[in-house]
């Protein structure tokens, strides 16, 4: 279950997207989820997709291994697809069966959001692959930094997104744990009803919420024990500095920008 997802693991690495700056690349992602919902023809996706394509060139990673952090949300894009196709209707009618019909407007639709979730999960997860745990929280902070004039905790809130994301892969590992030592013990999780296989899933639940929480407990106590005590006169070792490489991301932003919007109908 661990290789499926690539969500919140961090790859060390030398290429351009691992030396670039987090907040560069934070702020890309805000840009490139806007234009992918502006995106509604055929040219601007193409135009997304070969963007996305070479972002994941210049992080040298396998795209075999990136793609894999599509898997958890093929279950949402199939039901999104089939709920599209069964309701938005106009166009040319490709297949009807009664009141069933399959039109060409449900399945444009269909294709289009598909590919929105598909490369906002894509491109996302290259920026905890190619960003270091101390990164990404500092970076965050430095984004938010601004509201904490008006006391708004930003570090606190950076620390816990930062953690947030760092324990999904953890999580995945425990459940990949519990799962294996639960079916050793004679558990089946793939025969039954619906009802019957979500009772089957408590002796995975339970266990993991309390692996969770204990996870929880030991970080805390980790953190005080080594003088955590909040953003308040906290040093930094580094300071992040903006690059060639950031002044590249935020022209190919505006580049990307300028095309999305030329081509959209």
């Amino acid at each position: 279950m661990l290789q499926n997802i690539a969500i919140g693991q961090y790859v060390p690495g030398t290429s351009f997207l691992h030396r670039a700056d987090p907040r560069s690349k934070m702020l890309f992602i805000i840009l490139f989820a806007i234009l992918v919902f502006l995106a509604n023809n055929v040219i601007t996706y193409a135009i997304l997709i070969a963007f996305t394509v070479m972002t994941v060139m210049l992080s040298r990673l396998s795209l075999a291994y990136i793609l894999k952090s599509l898997r958890p949300v093929w279950i949402l894009v199939l039901f999104t697809v089939i709920l599209h196709v069964l309701i938005t209707k106009g166009g040319e009618v490709y297949f009807q069966w009664g009141w069933f019909s399959i039109e060409e407007k449900g399945v444009t639709q269909a294709i289009f959001i598909s590919l929105r979730v598909s490369l906002l999960v894509l491109v996302s997860s290259l920026l905890t692959l190619t960003t270091s745990p101390i990164d990404l929280t500092e970076g965050l902070e430095r984004l938010l930094g601004p509201f904490g004039r008006i006391g708004v905790p930003v570090h606190e809130i950076a620390l816990m997104m930062s953690i947030a994301l760092r324990f999904i892969p953890t999580l995945m590992e425990e459940t990949d744990k519990i799962i294996k030592a639960q079916t050793a013990r004679g558990a089946n999780f793939t025969s039954g009803n619906l009802i019957r296989r979500a009772q089957n899933l408590i002796p995975i639940v339970i266990p993991l919420f309390i692996s969770a929480f204990r996870r929880a407990e030991e970080l805390a106590l980790a953190m005080e024990a080594r003088g955590y005590r909040g953003g308040v006169g906290r040093t930094r070792l580094r300071t992040l500095t903006m690059s060639w490489r950031d002044g590249s991301i935020a022209l190919a932003a505006c580049v990307l920008l300028l095309v999305i919007g030329w081509w959209r109908t």
